[in-house]
């Protein structure tokens, strides 16, 4: 398994290929590609390369999934014995990134397309397993 640290809003995030994460507003429009080149820190299979402060010929590529709006966050400033009171609300904006590959020095060591064929095939081999031990235990309730 693959994965990045990447800054990107003034927050650190890890991210891996083929999954989504909502960050601050990106300048992109929906269905557009970003690539982020602020990339603190690579792991690959157990080997891991870290930056000072950032990676060397190290990317994020992404899709822009959709622009949207966060959860009101409620600002309630009070002065006691005063009668002052303040009740203001927040909605951050913010961007939909579907994160599709990771690369490192021009390669590309991660993909969303290499991640879905990997989770595939542990998966088809546990079903295999299990219909073979429902015929085993099919067989032995037979005997009984």
């Amino acid at each position: 398994m693959s994965y990045a640290i990447i800054e990107t809003g003034g927050k650190q995030l890890r991210v891996e290929p083929g999954r989504f994460y909502d960050i601050e507003l990106l300048p992109v429009e929906a269905d557009g590609k970003y690539t982020i080149d602020k990339v603190l820190l690579v792991n690959h299979d157990g080997e891991v390369t870290i930056g000072q402060p950032f990676v060397e010929g190290a990317i994020v590529e992404g899709t822009v999934m959709r622009h949207l709006r966060g959860r009101k966050v409620i600002v309630y400033k009070m002065k006691p014995k005063k009668k002052t009171r303040k009740k203001r609300g927040h909605r951050q904006e913010l961007t939909r990134l579907m994160i599709d590959l990771i690369g490192l020095n021009g390669t590309v060591i991660a993909s969303a397309s290499t991640q879905a064929q990997t989770a595939a095939t542990p998966a088809e081999e546990s079903s295999a397993s299990e219909s073979e031990t429902q015929e085993t235990t099919k067989a032995s309730a037979k005997k009984k």
